[in-house]
């Protein structure tokens, strides 16, 4: 939870909470074994017009024992969380919509786009986010306003721990006065300082703090103050600074008070859905026989973003013409892998073996290590052909700093002529290399790798390497660890 004095600047003390308020809904009758709810009117008989039977979507339903629950009786809140429509605006649906973890969520749960989605109910009949959900919130709430710089893992951990993702929960603290509201157990006060103070002007909640009930306003202020956690008194601070100062203030974050809740922090995010499970890519579609009855016929090709002698290259590596072999593949007619919205993207496998070509026939003396290469397409593009938001390409280079690189540098192995060009897998990891290593001799310095990251992401001016590890460098390390392997022979690479 969050705090802000009079003076305007948050108050660093968080202690436990006193009181736990819940906002009146619906009844919501459960039938445990066979996961439906019945929405029914407060008084207890169906409500006209609005019996719904509904299944429990993926992920776990909030359980842990809140004390001292209340209702609060602002009816007009209560009314507005039957459905997502009602939380949300029509843009923050479509981009959850967009999602296709949720859209597949959704779907499966006999939801239907264009028509109310309803938010899912636990036993007490209150409304709370599945992790899907909760996960989609986040990622497009960093993405639309933290250009991707937070840990959106960091968010949903919070929120399980503060509210098991319940948007109408409030806790009120008798020692600090205040009450946080939401998931993120935000307080009003800390909005307003947020908004009024430091620039975050997206949502105005300074005349209605019940908005912060609401899902993406609750968390856009609550990643705005993980935001200014992070950067504390102008130094890069570690995870577990942010969170223990999330928790209990900037001076109680290395007090021993704050120390179960960043060990329980830990534990909760550990056990959170993640990417790294999903091994395949950005989903678990692969491509199936074209010939087989029913395959989808409707893929993007790898002959058609790669040339002929890169895909000789391709078929000549023994992990991708395994892979290749497996999915049934044939030469002249290789498919990309599919999300579930026919998004093309890399296997890690492929990945691995577009870096490892580029490097050792271009880069094979500059030092560039492969695992290092492939952990900042994961980060910036999750390995999607064309890219994801304003990153054109699997490394997210725009066209103006390949270019440059290709005119001012001299890096011509490749054309650019156009941003379309470097949707092409070989096109983009080439620049991006180039890129690459032009930081890390930036300014005519051997530069590390975390300075490397930083700066290919956010830029060389943005660049803070005070703090020993950020969440952009922890995203980085995850991804690493998907990459690294045993140093073996590949042709003149640098495996890391």
């Amino acid at each position: 939870m969050m705090l802000c004095s009079a003076a305007a600047r948050p108050i660093p003390y968080l202690n436990n909470v006193d009181v736990l308020m819940t906002v009146p809904c619906h009844v919501s009758l459960y039938f445990p074994c066979s996961g439906r709810h019945v929405a029914q009117s407060p008084a207890g008989s169906p409500a006209k017009n609005s019996l719904t039977l509904k299944r429990r979507r993926t992920g776990p339903a909030p359980s842990r024992q809140m004390p001292m629950e209340r209702s609060y009786s602002n009816a007009r809140m209560a009314n507005s969380f039957m459905y997502w429509n009602d939380c949300v605006d029509p843009d923050d649906l479509e981009a959850m919509w967009m999602d296709p973890a949720v859209r597949a969520e959704w779907i499966e749960v006999g939801e239907t786009k264009g028509q109310k989605v309803h938010l899912s109910r636990d036993p007490d009949g209150q409304p709370y986010l599945t992790q899907t959900e909760m996960k989609a919130v986040a990622d497009i709430t960093v993405r639309r306003h933290f250009d991707s710089i937070l840990d959106p893992e960091m968010i949903c951990a919070i929120a399980e721990l503060e509210s098991d993702r319940k948007p109408l929960i409030m806790r009120y603290n008798k020692k600090t006065k205040e009450t946080g509201l939401g998931m993120l157990q935000v307080f009003a006060k800390t909005a307003e300082w947020l908004a009024g103070g430091q620039g975050y002007q997206e949502y105005n909640v300074d005349d209605n703090p019940d908005l912060l009930h609401k899902p993406f306003i609750n968390v856009y202020f609550a990643a705005a103050y993980l935001k200014w956690l992070t950067d504390y008194q102008n130094n890069q601070r570690s995870e577990e600074f942010v969170v223990r100062a999330y928790n209990g203030g900037t001076k109680k974050a290395t007090h021993k008070s704050t120390l179960p809740y960043w060990k329980r922090y830990l534990v909760v995010k550990e056990a959170l859905p993640s990417r790294k499970h999903v091994d395949a890519g950005p989903s678990s579609f692969h491509p199936t026989n074209p010939t087989s009855p029913g395959s989808n016929t409707n893929f993007t090709y790898w002959d058609s973003r790669a040339s002929p002698e890169d895909m000789e290259d391709m078929w000549n590596h023994p992990e991708v013409c395994k892979e290749w072999t497996k999915s049934k593949e044939e030469r002249g007619k290789v498919r990309f892998s599919q999300d579930s919205e026919k998004r093309p993207y890399l296997s890690r496998g492929e990945m691995k073996a577009v870096a490892e070509i580029i490097v050792s026939e271009y880069f094979s003396t500059k030092g560039i290590k492969v695992p290092l290469v492939c952990a900042v397409a994961d980060t910036v593009s999750m390995r999607f052909v064309n890219g994801t938001g304003k990153k054109v390409g699997i490394l997210g280079v725009d066209y103006k700093t390949a270019a440059w690189l290709n005119t001012e540098l001299g890096y011509r192995a490749y054309r650019v002529d156009s941003a379309d060009d470097l949707t092409k897998p070989f096109v983009s990891m080439y620049f991006g290399v180039a890129y690459l290593v032009w930081l890390s001799e930036y300014e005519g310095r051997e530069r590390s790798n975390q300075f490397i990251i930083q700066a290919y992401i956010k830029g060389p001016e943005h660049v803070d390497l005070e703090a020993a590890s950020c969440p952009l460098w922890l995203k980085v390390e995850q991804a690493l660890s998907y990459y690294e392997e045993p140093k073996r022979d590949t042709g003149g690479c640098i495996i890391l």
